[in-house]
Protein backbone atom coordinates (compact mmCIF):
# COMPACT_ATOMS: atom_id res chain seq x y z
CA UNK A 1 0.00 0.00 0.00
CA UNK A 2 1.57 3.30 -1.30
CA UNK A 3 3.03 5.35 2.11
CA UNK A 4 0.88 8.32 1.50
CA UNK A 5 -2.26 6.04 1.81
CA UNK A 6 -0.95 4.84 4.95
CA UNK A 7 -0.88 8.02 6.22
CA UNK A 8 -4.40 9.19 5.25
CA UNK A 9 -6.12 5.64 6.62
CA UNK A 10 -4.36 6.50 9.91
CA UNK A 11 -5.33 9.80 9.80
CA UNK A 12 -8.99 9.06 9.25
CA UNK A 13 -9.30 6.60 12.19
CA UNK A 14 -8.45 8.96 14.40
CA UNK A 15 -12.12 10.30 14.45
CA UNK A 16 -11.08 13.50 15.93
CA UNK A 17 -14.62 14.95 15.39
CA UNK A 18 -16.28 12.68 16.86
CA UNK A 19 -14.44 13.04 19.96
CA UNK A 20 -14.12 16.29 20.29
CA UNK A 21 -17.33 17.32 21.03
CA UNK A 22 -17.28 19.92 18.57
CA UNK A 23 -15.09 21.85 20.75
CA UNK A 24 -12.38 22.98 18.24
CA UNK A 25 -9.17 23.51 20.96
CA UNK A 26 -9.79 19.51 21.86
CA UNK A 27 -9.40 19.05 18.39
CA UNK A 28 -6.58 21.66 17.99
CA UNK A 29 -4.54 19.44 21.29
CA UNK A 30 -5.32 16.26 19.82
CA UNK A 31 -3.64 17.12 16.66
CA UNK A 32 -1.24 18.90 18.33
CA UNK A 33 -0.68 15.74 19.97
CA UNK A 34 -0.11 13.64 16.99
CA UNK A 35 3.60 11.76 15.69
CA UNK A 36 5.49 14.14 13.42
CA UNK A 37 4.77 11.51 10.73
CA UNK A 38 0.52 11.78 11.32
CA UNK A 39 0.70 15.37 11.80
CA UNK A 40 2.30 15.86 8.03
CA UNK A 41 -0.22 13.41 6.91
CA UNK A 42 -2.87 15.45 8.04
CA UNK A 43 -1.88 18.87 5.66
CA UNK A 44 -4.08 17.01 3.07
CA UNK A 45 -6.93 18.30 3.07
CA UNK A 46 -9.25 20.63 2.08
CA UNK A 47 -8.26 24.16 3.47
CA UNK A 48 -11.79 26.35 4.18
CA UNK A 49 -13.74 23.03 3.81
CA UNK A 50 -16.79 23.56 5.76
CA UNK A 51 -16.55 27.53 4.26
CA UNK A 52 -15.48 26.60 0.63
CA UNK A 53 -18.83 26.05 -0.14
CA UNK A 54 -19.38 30.12 0.22
CA UNK A 55 -22.46 31.12 2.03
CA UNK A 56 -24.68 31.71 -1.12
CA UNK A 57 -23.31 35.21 -0.56
CA UNK A 58 -20.34 33.27 -0.55
CA UNK A 59 -19.02 31.30 3.74
CA UNK A 60 -18.38 29.56 2.37
CA UNK A 61 -19.23 26.91 4.62
CA UNK A 62 -17.28 24.40 5.22
CA UNK A 63 -17.66 23.20 5.56
CA UNK A 64 -12.70 25.19 3.40
CA UNK A 65 -11.86 26.21 2.57
CA UNK A 66 -14.06 18.97 1.42
CA UNK A 67 -10.87 16.74 2.27
CA UNK A 68 -8.08 15.90 0.31
CA UNK A 69 -5.36 13.36 0.26
CA UNK A 70 -3.55 11.29 -2.36
CA UNK A 71 -6.52 8.84 -2.09
CA UNK A 72 -8.50 11.17 -4.21
CA UNK A 73 -9.41 11.23 -7.79
CA UNK A 74 -7.47 14.14 -9.23
CA UNK A 75 -9.63 15.26 -12.19
CA UNK A 76 -8.04 15.41 -15.37
CA UNK A 77 -10.80 15.90 -17.30
CA UNK A 78 -13.13 19.23 -16.97
CA UNK A 79 -16.42 19.44 -16.60
CA UNK A 80 -19.17 22.16 -17.94
CA UNK A 81 -19.16 25.04 -16.13
CA UNK A 82 -22.24 25.90 -14.19
CA UNK A 83 -24.97 28.22 -15.97
CA UNK A 84 -26.21 32.11 -14.33
CA UNK A 85 -29.55 31.42 -13.45
CA UNK A 86 -29.77 34.22 -10.75
CA UNK A 87 -27.18 36.99 -11.06
CA UNK A 88 -25.57 37.60 -7.67
CA UNK A 89 -25.71 41.33 -6.82
CA UNK A 90 -24.18 43.93 -4.15
CA UNK A 91 -25.03 42.18 -0.77
CA UNK A 92 -23.51 42.89 2.93
CA UNK A 93 -24.77 40.34 5.74
CA UNK A 94 -23.23 39.11 9.06
CA UNK A 95 -23.51 35.42 9.42
CA UNK A 96 -22.68 33.64 12.61
CA UNK A 97 -20.65 30.26 13.33
CA UNK A 98 -22.41 28.22 16.01
CA UNK A 99 -21.41 24.70 17.72
CA UNK A 100 -24.57 22.04 16.84
CA UNK A 101 -25.24 23.11 20.52
CA UNK A 102 -25.56 26.88 19.66
CA UNK A 103 -23.00 28.28 21.00
CA UNK A 104 -21.41 31.38 19.08
CA UNK A 105 -17.98 30.68 17.88
CA UNK A 106 -17.19 33.90 15.80
CA UNK A 107 -19.58 36.77 14.39
CA UNK A 108 -19.01 36.60 10.25
CA UNK A 109 -18.91 39.86 7.62
CA UNK A 110 -19.32 39.55 4.34
CA UNK A 111 -19.03 42.38 1.57
CA UNK A 112 -20.40 41.43 -1.77
CA UNK A 113 -20.08 43.56 -4.97
CA UNK A 114 -21.12 43.30 -8.49
CA UNK A 115 -19.42 45.47 -11.40
CA UNK A 116 -21.23 44.63 -14.42
CA UNK A 117 -20.50 40.37 -15.10
CA UNK A 118 -17.58 40.57 -12.46
CA UNK A 119 -18.42 39.97 -8.25
CA UNK A 120 -15.62 40.48 -5.71
CA UNK A 121 -16.85 39.13 -2.72
CA UNK A 122 -14.89 38.65 0.76
CA UNK A 123 -16.41 36.68 4.19
CA UNK A 124 -14.53 37.13 7.36
CA UNK A 125 -14.78 35.33 10.60
CA UNK A 126 -13.90 36.66 13.62
CA UNK A 127 -13.78 33.50 16.33
CA UNK A 128 -14.06 34.20 20.24
CA UNK A 129 -10.90 32.59 20.62
CA UNK A 130 -8.75 35.49 18.38
CA UNK A 131 -8.91 33.35 15.30
CA UNK A 132 -9.38 34.64 12.05
CA UNK A 133 -10.91 32.73 9.02
CA UNK A 134 -10.59 35.18 5.29
CA UNK A 135 -12.09 33.80 2.64
CA UNK A 136 -11.81 36.47 -0.76
CA UNK A 137 -13.48 34.98 -4.04
CA UNK A 138 -13.45 36.73 -7.42
CA UNK A 139 -15.61 35.47 -10.12
CA UNK A 140 -17.34 36.32 -13.49
CA UNK A 141 -20.76 35.56 -14.18
CA UNK A 142 -21.41 36.28 -18.26
CA UNK A 143 -23.41 33.36 -18.81
CA UNK A 144 -21.58 30.77 -16.65
CA UNK A 145 -19.95 31.12 -13.65
CA UNK A 146 -16.13 31.31 -13.61
CA UNK A 147 -13.34 31.92 -10.61
CA UNK A 148 -10.77 34.25 -11.30
CA UNK A 149 -9.10 34.61 -8.16
CA UNK A 150 -9.03 32.72 -4.66
CA UNK A 151 -7.47 33.97 -1.10
CA UNK A 152 -8.21 31.83 2.05
CA UNK A 153 -6.22 33.24 5.22
CA UNK A 154 -6.52 30.93 8.59
CA UNK A 155 -5.47 31.19 11.63
CA UNK A 156 -5.75 31.03 15.65
CA UNK A 157 -6.36 28.79 18.20
CA UNK A 158 -9.42 27.40 16.05
CA UNK A 159 -7.78 26.05 13.53
CA UNK A 160 -4.71 22.93 13.51
CA UNK A 161 -2.74 25.08 11.39
CA UNK A 162 -2.15 28.36 9.93
CA UNK A 163 -2.39 29.31 5.97
CA UNK A 164 -2.26 31.92 3.53
CA UNK A 165 -3.07 30.69 0.25
CA UNK A 166 -4.33 32.16 -3.34
CA UNK A 167 -4.30 31.09 -6.91
CA UNK A 168 -5.28 33.48 -9.84
CA UNK A 169 -6.60 32.15 -13.35
CA UNK A 170 -5.18 35.44 -15.27
CA UNK A 171 -1.95 34.90 -14.18
CA UNK A 172 -1.42 31.22 -13.89
CA UNK A 173 0.18 31.39 -10.47
CA UNK A 174 -0.56 30.33 -7.01
CA UNK A 175 1.10 31.05 -3.74
CA UNK A 176 0.92 29.61 -0.27
CA UNK A 177 2.80 30.30 3.16
CA UNK A 178 2.12 27.42 5.34
CA UNK A 179 2.95 26.52 9.10
CA UNK A 180 1.87 23.24 10.69
CA UNK A 181 1.81 24.48 14.26
CA UNK A 182 3.75 27.49 16.44
CA UNK A 183 6.80 25.36 16.35
CA UNK A 184 7.34 24.86 12.94
CA UNK A 185 9.05 26.97 10.26
CA UNK A 186 6.56 28.73 7.73
CA UNK A 187 7.08 27.24 4.22
CA UNK A 188 6.64 29.22 1.20
CA UNK A 189 5.61 27.36 -2.02
CA UNK A 190 5.26 29.56 -5.11
CA UNK A 191 4.36 28.28 -8.87
CA UNK A 192 1.90 27.57 -11.76
CA UNK A 193 -1.37 26.33 -11.70
CA UNK A 194 -4.12 26.55 -14.31
CA UNK A 195 -7.71 26.70 -12.68
CA UNK A 196 -10.07 25.01 -14.81
CA UNK A 197 -12.87 26.02 -15.94
CA UNK A 198 -15.27 24.37 -13.35
CA UNK A 199 -12.73 25.21 -10.67
CA UNK A 200 -15.26 26.90 -7.67
CA UNK A 201 -13.73 27.75 -4.15
CA UNK A 202 -15.51 29.59 -2.54
CA UNK A 203 -18.92 29.45 -4.47
CA UNK A 204 -20.32 25.51 -4.13
CA UNK A 205 -24.05 27.23 -1.75
CA UNK A 206 -23.53 29.42 -4.92
CA UNK A 207 -23.68 27.42 -7.32
CA UNK A 208 -26.15 25.50 -5.18
CA UNK A 209 -28.54 28.28 -5.76
CA UNK A 210 -28.66 28.05 -9.98
CA UNK A 211 -28.32 23.99 -10.22
CA UNK A 212 -31.95 21.81 -11.23
CA UNK A 213 -32.77 20.78 -7.70
CA UNK A 214 -33.42 16.56 -8.90
CA UNK A 215 -30.27 16.11 -10.20
CA UNK A 216 -26.52 16.20 -9.11
CA UNK A 217 -23.47 17.52 -10.49
CA UNK A 218 -20.30 17.21 -9.78
CA UNK A 219 -17.19 19.98 -10.14
CA UNK A 220 -14.17 20.80 -8.88
CA UNK A 221 -11.86 22.67 -6.05
CA UNK A 222 -8.60 23.34 -5.64
CA UNK A 223 -7.18 21.94 -2.82
CA UNK A 224 -3.94 23.36 -0.84
CA UNK A 225 -1.91 20.42 0.68
CA UNK A 226 0.00 22.72 1.17
CA UNK A 227 0.68 23.09 -2.96
CA UNK A 228 -2.75 22.96 -5.01
CA UNK A 229 -3.96 20.12 -6.26
CA UNK A 230 -7.44 19.16 -7.82
CA UNK A 231 -10.57 17.55 -6.51
CA UNK A 232 -13.63 16.70 -7.46
CA UNK A 233 -16.75 17.12 -5.42
CA UNK A 234 -20.45 16.28 -5.88
CA UNK A 235 -22.86 18.28 -5.28
CA UNK A 236 -26.58 15.73 -4.14
CA UNK A 237 -29.96 16.73 -3.22
CA UNK A 238 -30.94 14.96 -0.63
CA UNK A 239 -33.90 15.69 0.87
CA UNK A 240 -36.96 18.24 1.53
CA UNK A 241 -36.40 19.59 4.96
CA UNK A 242 -39.13 21.72 6.54
CA UNK A 243 -37.64 25.11 7.63
CA UNK A 244 -39.08 27.90 9.27
CA UNK A 245 -37.95 31.18 8.46
CA UNK A 246 -38.99 34.35 10.70
CA UNK A 247 -40.97 31.81 12.44
CA UNK A 248 -42.97 31.01 8.90
CA UNK A 249 -43.15 26.99 7.66
CA UNK A 250 -40.66 26.50 4.49
CA UNK A 251 -39.50 23.98 2.58
CA UNK A 252 -35.64 23.76 2.14
CA UNK A 253 -33.84 21.34 0.15
CA UNK A 254 -30.85 19.99 2.00
CA UNK A 255 -27.94 19.45 -0.69
CA UNK A 256 -24.65 16.98 0.59
CA UNK A 257 -21.52 18.70 -0.64
CA UNK A 258 -19.48 15.24 -1.02
CA UNK A 259 -15.56 15.44 -1.62
CA UNK A 260 -15.45 11.54 -4.52
CA UNK A 261 -12.71 9.17 -3.36
CA UNK A 262 -10.87 6.94 -5.71
CA UNK A 263 -12.02 3.07 -5.54
CA UNK A 264 -9.28 2.08 -2.99
CA UNK A 265 -9.55 4.94 -0.76
CA UNK A 266 -13.24 4.48 -0.06
CA UNK A 267 -12.57 0.98 0.39
CA UNK A 268 -10.61 2.04 3.52
CA UNK A 269 -12.49 5.68 4.47
CA UNK A 270 -15.64 5.48 5.74
CA UNK A 271 -16.45 8.43 8.16
CA UNK A 272 -15.19 11.62 6.22
CA UNK A 273 -18.69 13.62 6.28
CA UNK A 274 -20.78 15.59 3.95
CA UNK A 275 -21.31 19.03 4.15
CA UNK A 276 -24.58 20.02 4.08
CA UNK A 277 -26.16 22.88 2.82
CA UNK A 278 -29.96 24.39 2.80
CA UNK A 279 -31.28 26.34 0.25
CA UNK A 280 -34.77 27.64 0.28
CA UNK A 281 -35.73 27.55 -3.70
CA UNK A 282 -37.75 30.23 -5.98
CA UNK A 283 -37.90 33.10 -7.80
CA UNK A 284 -35.19 33.80 -5.59
CA UNK A 285 -33.07 31.28 -4.19
CA UNK A 286 -31.62 31.94 -0.72
CA UNK A 287 -29.34 30.19 1.64
CA UNK A 288 -30.76 29.05 4.48
CA UNK A 289 -27.54 27.44 6.67
CA UNK A 290 -24.85 24.93 6.42
CA UNK A 291 -23.05 22.15 8.86
CA UNK A 292 -19.74 20.45 8.14
CA UNK A 293 -16.11 20.25 9.31
CA UNK A 294 -13.94 22.94 8.54
CA UNK A 295 -10.76 21.15 8.76
CA UNK A 296 -10.00 17.44 8.36
CA UNK A 297 -11.24 15.45 10.88
CA UNK A 298 -12.20 19.23 12.88
CA UNK A 299 -15.77 19.74 14.78
CA UNK A 300 -19.42 19.96 13.03
CA UNK A 301 -20.03 23.56 13.03
CA UNK A 302 -22.88 25.45 11.53
CA UNK A 303 -23.19 28.47 10.10
CA UNK A 304 -26.45 30.62 9.73
CA UNK A 305 -27.37 33.77 8.72
CA UNK A 306 -28.15 35.80 12.15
Amino acid sequence: MPQKIVRYVERASLSTRSSSGGDPIVARHRYKSLSPARRFSSRSHFRGTLFACGLGMTPRMVVASLVCGAAFISAPVEAEPVRVLFQEGVTRAFPVVRSLTGQKLAQGDLIQVARGDRVDSRMTFRFADGSLYDEHVVYSQAGVFSLLSYRLVQRGPSFPETLEASVDRETGRYEVRYRADEDSPEELLTGQFTLPADAYNGMLSLLLKNLPRRSDTIVQVVAFTPRPRLVKVQLLPIADDPVLVSDSPQQGIRWAIRPQLGLFASLLVSDIPDVHCWILPGEAPAFLKAEGPLYFQGPIWRIEPN
